[in-house]
């Protein structure tokens, strides 16, 4: 009986999740929620307990899966560590490009949107984003040591620095995107972050 429950408790978080990236979370009602999972509110505090139990799970299962496709992409140990760090921006920019609502508004990074609205004021929220923000420097720190090491990334700053640097451009992009940048300003960002780590 508890295999069914999980089911649809996974597929409940996904739909719940993509609501509230739609809407942020204090936009996003109950029955909001109702309407996108399929569940009554019975069933949402049963299994969730509140609205912020729901977003704080959303958030994380979003950065958690985030974070793994672009770890995915830096991983990629047969090419030079700047090619990595290209196409992570390059994912970036298809993935702004791809992920547009109906209204054409780009829906931007759940994360970075969470930073603008919760950040300062929701230690829970504040809790998970930081989680994934120390996961995240991380890799980019060690393909940026990597890149030091085959001498594809030559900039002069420390990898923390520069992690940090990259950890901005992708929020950058992401954010440049909701205000209505298109393909040609995101690669322009892209094209100059990577001239910033190479030069």
């Amino acid at each position: 009986m508890a295999r069914p429950r999980k089911f649809d408790e996974e597929r409940a978080l996904d739909a719940a999740m993509r609501v509230f990236w739609e809407r942020g979370y204090e936009a996003t009602s109950t029955q909001d929620l109702c309407d996108a999972t399929g569940l009554g509110r019975s069933s949402i505090y049963n299994t969730f307990q509140s609205k912020h139990d729901l977003f704080e799970r959303a958030l994380a299962h979003y950065l958690d899966t985030m974070t793994a496709v672009q770890t995915a992409v830096l991983d990629d140990v047969e090419r030079p560590a700047a090619d990595r760090v290209r196409a992570l921006l390059d994912q970036v920019v298809e993935s702004e490009a791809e992920c547009r609502i109906d209204s054409g508004r780009a829906l931007g990074c759940l994360g970075v949107n969470t930073v603008v609205e919760l950040a300062g004021r929701d230690p829970a929220a504040a809790a998970v984003l930081e989680r994934d923000t120390a996961r995240r420097l991380a890799a980019y720190r060690a393909v940026l040591e990597q890149g030091r090491r085959d001498g594809s990334i030559t900039a002069a700053r420390d990898p923390e620095a520069l992690a940090r640097f990259l950890n901005a451009t992708v929020a950058g992009l992401r954010v440049s995107s909701q205000g209505g940048a298109g393909r040609a300003e995101l690669e322009m960002i892209a094209e100059t972050a990577m001239g910033a780590l190479t030069s």
